[in-house]
């Protein structure tokens, strides 16, 4: 286990606010990893994906189903690594200095719940390793949220 996964574990074991702990997990995030421009989860809710906690500019509020990478992502049920959002179908440029994508699917209990969304200004940023982490650290979120219900 990584640094940054022990520190997701112990940023959010004893919390029962979500907003809280996904606005500690999108901060441990971009403190932790270089080159990256936009960190944060977007949350279903009424048949799309709406912005929730995040860190960088200011961001696309409401994401539907069918556009972009976020939207691919929870459909498809499955971590997307664009290494370019460019060649996407569809992609939505909320920031035009994104040119690579990270996006992890939140289910729970078999329910859409949101995404994981990382973006960097860099072709190619991300790896399997980041996107193995990244996958870990919404576990360590998914199971701390069924503790909460």
């Amino acid at each position: 286990m990584t640094i940054i996964e022990k520190q997701a574990i112990e940023l959010i074991k004893n919390e029962n606010d979500l907003i809280a702990n996904l606005s500690n997990l999108s901060a441990l995030i971009n403190m932790s990893y270089t080159d990256i421009n936009w960190v944060g989860f977007y949350l279903y809710k009424d048949d799309h994906l709406i912005l929730g906690p995040f860190q960088g500019k200011p961001a696309c509020i409401h994401l539907y189903p069918g556009k972009g990478v976020c939207s691919t992502s929870l459909i498809e049920r499955k971590t997307l690594n664009v290494p370019d959002v460019h060649e996407f179908p569809g992609h939505v440029a909320c920031d035009s200095a994104s040119n690579s994508e990270l996006v992890v699917p939140i289910y729970i209990d078999d329910k859409p719940f949101g995404v994981l969304d990382i973006d960097s200004p860099l072709f190619n940023r991300f790896t399997k390793e980041d996107e193995r982490i990244m996958e870990s650290i919404v576990n360590i979120l998914i199971e701390n949220i069924k503790t909460i219900k």
